[in-house]
C-alpha cells in the first residue's frame, strides 16, 4: 500500500511518506462526504440520556430530519472535513512508515498479515492523538440540538456553539489542552486494536480476491474488487472496539464524568439486568456507514497513489 519514493521526470524524488499523506488526505475527504450522516446518527444514539430520546436509528433519523432538516445530519462536518483529512494523512503516513520499518529497508518485501496488522496498530496509536480532539469537537456539535419551535430561551443557558472553531476555542479557554484531549485513554484503547483489524482485513481481502481472480496479482484488482475489500475492512475495524467507542462518545459529550473509569462504571450500571445493548448503541448506523465510507477511503487512496506514480 505504501508506495516507494517516486522519481519524476524533472529528477525530483518524492518521498514515500509524502505520497501517503496526499493520498490519505484525499481518501479521508471521500470518507467524510460519504459517511458523516450515519456518524451523526451513531453519536446521537450513543450519547442520548436515559430514558432514551430515540427508540432506534430510524426514529433518530426521522426526528433529526423533522426538527433540523437534512443539514442536521451534517452537523459538525467541518471538524472531520478538516480533521479527517489530517487524520487519514497521519494514519497512512504512519502506517507506511511502520511497514517500511518492518520491511527492513526492502520495500519489495511482502509482509505477513500479522506484520501488516502490527504496523496498523502502531499507526492507530499515533492516530489517536489526532483523532481525540477532532472527534471531541465533532461530538460536541453533533449532540447540540436545535431548540423546539416556540421554546422560550432559558436565562443563563449555555450559548450554542456557532461552529467547530468556536467549539475549539471555548473548550480550550475553559479546560485547556486537557479539555481537547478528554477521553484520550479510551481513544487509544479503541484505535490500537481497530487499526490492526482494519488493515489486516483490507490486505487480506485484496489477497483473497487476487488469489481467486488474478493468479495472486494484487495490482490487477478491479474497481469493484477494491471497493469490496475497502468496504469489508470498514466492518473489520469495528469488531474489536465498538464498546470503547460508546465509552468515548459518552465521555466526550458529558462533562460530569471525572474520568473514563467512572464513565465505564456508569454504563455498567445501565447494562445491568440484561441490557447489554447499551454497549452497542448506534451500531446499526455505524455498520451502514462502515462499508461505503471505507470503500471510498481505500479506493480514493489507491487511485491517488496510482496517479502520483504515473500509472
Amino acid at each position: 500500500m505504501s508506495g516507494t519514493a517516486i522519481q519524476k521526470q524533472s529528477g525530483i524524488v518524492i518521498p514515500s511518506w509524502v505520497n501517503d499523506v496526499v493520498a490519505g488526505t484525499v481518501g479521508g475527504w471521500a470518507q467524510v462526504v460519504s459517511g458523516h450522516p450515519f456518524d451523526t446518527l451513531k453519536v446521537r444514539l450513543q450519547t442520548q440520556p436515559n430514558p432514551p430520546k430515540y427508540s432506534g436509528a430510524m426514529d433518530c433519523l426521522r426526528m433529526t430530519l423533522k426538527e433540523e432538516g437534512p443539514a442536521g445530519l451534517y452537523k459538525g462536518v467541518t471538524s472531520p472535513l478538516m480533521g479527517i483529512g489530517i487524520c487519514n494523512a497521519v494514519m497512512f503516513a504512519a502506517n507506511g512508515t511502520f511497514r517500511r520499518m518492518l520491511q527492513g529497508g526492502d520495500e519489495s518485501k511482502t509482509l505477513s498479515l500479522f506484520q501488516i496488522g502490527t504496523a496498523g496498530s502502531m499507526a492507530g496509536g499515533v492516530m489517536a492523538f489526532v483523532n481525540c480532539p477532532v472527534e471531541l469537537l465533532k461530538v460536541k456539535l453533533q449532540t447540540q440540538y436545535k431548540p423546539a419551535a416556540g421554546a422560550i430561551p432559558v436565562a443563563g443557558a449555555i450559548k450554542p456553539y456557532t461552529g467547530v472553531l468556536d467549539a475549539g476555542i471555548r473548550t480550550f479557554r475553559q479546560q485547556g489542552l486537557k479539555g481537547l484531549y478528554r477521553g484520550m485513554d479510551i481513544t487509544l484503547l479503541r484505535d490500537i486494536p481497530s487499526y490492526f483489524t482494519y488493515f489486516v482485513t483490507y490486505e487480506g481481502g485484496k489477497r483473497i480476491l487476487a488469489h481467486f481472480n488474478h493468479n495472486g496479482q494484487v495490482d490487477a484488482l478491479t474497481t469493484p474488487e477494491l471497493l469490496l475489500a475497502g468496504g469489508v475492512a470498514g466492518f473489520g475495524a469495528w469488531v474489536p472496539c465498538y464498546p470503547q467507542d460508546v465509552i468515548k462518545s459518552r465521555m466526550q459529550s458529558t462533562l460530569t464524568y471525572r474520568n473514563t473509569l467512572e464513565c465505564f462504571r456508569s454504563l455498567q450500571v445501565e447494562a445491568r439486568g440484561g441490557n447489554w445493548k447499551v454497549w452497542f448503541k448506534g451500531f446499526g448506523p455505524t455498520m451502514a456507514r462502515a462499508f461505503p465510507a471505507n470503500a471510498a477511503t481505500f479506493f480514493f487512496y489507491e487511485m491517488t497513489m496510482k496517479f502520483m506514480r504515473g500509472e
